[in-house]
């Protein structure tokens, strides 16, 4: 029974079962004596067989009477990382350590600790974070150039076809000319189109609203310009937020309902689009339902678009999910937290360099 044995030892048995790394106890020979679940389930070895060469013992020079393996070869506590031969037919990238273990009774033959620690998880994760952190600076940059682009086409370009539109009135101030004055309205009602098409470009890549006034006022343009051109469509906004978001949060919480916008007008068929963007506690929750003809969910799983919006919601610590039913319509919806922060830039771009 275990409540007849000593606490030191039900604790000590606990520690040694529940502990993620690997803990083998082993001989001078390399037998296995002892090990726990996770030296099992990484090297898949058992107790009574022997611990393998590391790749770096397999092919290091050794001297006469030396013993191969730094493991058990000298008195101190070697430390080192390799990849270990398992038990399933592939090496295991490790690290490892070790200690004597003298018993009183017999000190000459001493067991040997053994620890291992898997590094090919650690590796993975850590490309996984690096692999974040780049598309999120890729985001990121895509956003500047937006802005930029934006800006161009506003101060730049606009500015240019005003300037154009006061010429032509100034011209046509002096025309008598009918033939004339009619090819002039014809120019003008043209360039007007152009106009109207570059400020429609420009609210695209990057609403001015969105970073003069905040998230909410941009979403309501967005809303009103859709409500322009699709008037078959009932827009509707519900939301309790009142104040500005962190600057990443607010763009790409307006790139995904953009996103989610575009395609509902142009694939879903819908009368009736629902927008509800409420603070619940300390998070945000993002639903967008459209009574449309629905579609399923694993044919386009992988779309571009599903994939963009998830992404954003990524890079706010949240979560998105999608669901459809057939002559029913689709809801997206989404959770992240309200106390979100951006990471902190050094150390970003030490993790980069590294």
């Amino acid at each position: 029974m275990i409540y007849d044995q000593k606490p030191e030892v039900i604790y000590f048995k606990r520690f040694f079962n529940h502990l993620q790394d690997g803990i083998i106890i082993m001989n001078k020979q390399r037998e296995i004596l002892h090990m726990n679940p996770s030296a099992k389930l990484l090297t898949g070895w058992m107790v009574g067989g022997f611990v393998p060469y590391c790749t770096y013992c397999q092919s290091r020079k050794v001297k006469p009477d030396e013993e191969r393996c730094l493991l058990v070869s000298k008195q101190e506590v070697p430390y080192f990382l390799s990849k270990m031969p398992t038990y399933h037919g592939r090496n295991i990238e490790v690290e490892m350590s070790t200690a004597l273990i003298f018993d009183d009774n017999d000190p000459e033959n001493p067991e040997i600790l053994l620890v291992l620690r898997d590094q090919e998880s650690k590796r993975k994760d850590e490309e996984a974070r690096l692999s974040k952190l780049m598309i999120k600076k890729l985001i990121e940059a895509q956003e500047k150039e937006h802005q930029r682009l934006a800006q161009e086409l506003h101060d730049g370009v606009g500015q240019s076809l005003f300037s154009i539109s006061l010429a032509l009135d100034a011209i046509e101030a002096h025309l008598s000319d009918q033939r004339l004055v009619d090819y002039f309205n014809e120019i003008k009602q043209e360039l007007d189109r152009v106009t109207t098409d570059i400020k429609q470009y420009s609210y695209q890549l990057r609403p001015q609203i969105l970073d003069q006034l905040g998230l909410i006022p941009a979403i309501e343009g967005l809303l009103m310009s859709w409500k322009k051109t699709v008037p078959t469509i009932q827009f509707q906004l519900e939301t309790n937020i009142d104040f500005r978001l962190a600057s990443n949060i607010e763009i790409n919480v307006y790139r995904v309902i953009q996103e989610a916008l575009h395609n509902i007008v142009k694939y879903a068929k819908a009368s009736n689009v629902f927008i509800h963007l409420l603070q619940k506690e300390e998070k945000i929750n993002l639903t967008i339902k459209d009574d449309g003809i629905g579609f399923e969910v694993k044919q386009v799983g992988d779309g571009l678009g599903l994939k963009h919006m998830e992404e954003r919601i990524h890079q706010l610590l949240g979560s998105l999910t999608v669901s459809s039913i057939i002559g029913k319509g689709t809801e997206i919806k989404t959770v992240f937290p309200l106390d979100h922060s951006e990471e902190v830039e050094e150390d970003d771009q030490s993790s980069v360099s590294r």
